[in-house]
């Protein structure tokens, strides 16, 4: 073995271990893994940087924490009936000919079989996967990419290339998830990275938001698009009357799509 490989396997495996560590203790602190690891604060730090970037945790001011068990569910599971009939109900608002965006995500995702037989449609995204499953649709929509800086925890493009390129257009509609629902404050994300999405709301004449019931009421610290920015919640039939009655009172209009099990 060539010296100069033998500092990229130790860091390799700090990495790793620091990773199983974290995942084991939970949320922890810089100073913690520095004393653990017998290394400095500065190497803690590229190290929780380059695990983060990788999609294998989430950094947190002075540490980080293990990605969320909701993050790890979702990503593994497969497309349930809930998310077939909310994108169903969502694919059926949208008409030959219209411009409009659609999020990274397994239920906007969802949408794009449903696409087919509309003339002339415009799609912007900031997910290649959506972009490539564009592909498939007959007739093949306009496919727009927002570019700008790769995000591993949403699969998508972020930051402010992408915000500055949406900027240039205007769409009928914004089709978009969300990791929780606040029935007080809207949709909330456990991605820290909330320009583009707000961007997206901006840009766009109607907002719909695409979430499975038990979403709704999901506690999450990250406030993504507050109630006064959304115009539609497409869901599943769920969602419990309490709920939707404070829904619609925020001004929205809530649509229950019927899940055939």
């Amino acid at each position: 073995m060539k010296k100069d490989d033998m500092p990229k396997r130790d860091t390799a495996q700090r990495r790793h271990a620091m990773l199983a560590y974290v995942n084991e203790q939970g949320e922890t602190s810089v100073d913690t893994l520095a004393r653990h690891f017998t290394t400095s604060e500065v190497t803690v730090r590229k190290d929780l940087a380059t695990l983060e970037k990788s999609g294998l945790l989430l950094r947190r001011f002075g540490g980080a924490v293990p990605l969320p068990s909701e993050i790890l569910a979702e990503a593994n599971a497969p497309l349930s009936p809930r998310k077939q009939a909310i994108a169903q109900a969502a694919s059926g608002r949208i008409r030959a000919h219209n411009r409009i965006i659609i999020d990274s995500g397994t239920t906007t995702s969802a949408m794009i079989p449903e696409l087919g037989g509309r003339e002339g449609l415009v799609v912007m995204t900031n997910a290649l996967s959506v972009a490539n499953a564009l592909r498939e649709v007959e007739p093949e929509p306009a496919i727009l990419m927002t570019g700008g800086t790769w995000d591993p925890h949403s699969e998508s493009f972020q930051g402010q290339v992408a915000e500055q390129v949406l900027r240039f257009y205007d769409f009928d509609q914004l089709f978009i998830g969300a990791d929780g629902i606040d029935l007080e404050r809207g949709t909330t994300t456990y991605n820290e990275l909330l320009g583009l999405s707000r961007v997206m709301a901006e840009v766009a004449r109607e907002v719909v938001v695409l979430a499975e019931s038990d979403k709704i009421g999901r506690r999450i610290p990250n406030l993504e698009l507050p109630w006064e920015r959304i115009h539609t919640l497409i869901t599943d039939e769920g969602l419990d009357a309490d709920a939707c009655r404070r829904i619609e009172a925020q001004g929205i209009a809530v649509i229950r799509a019927a899940v055939n099990e």
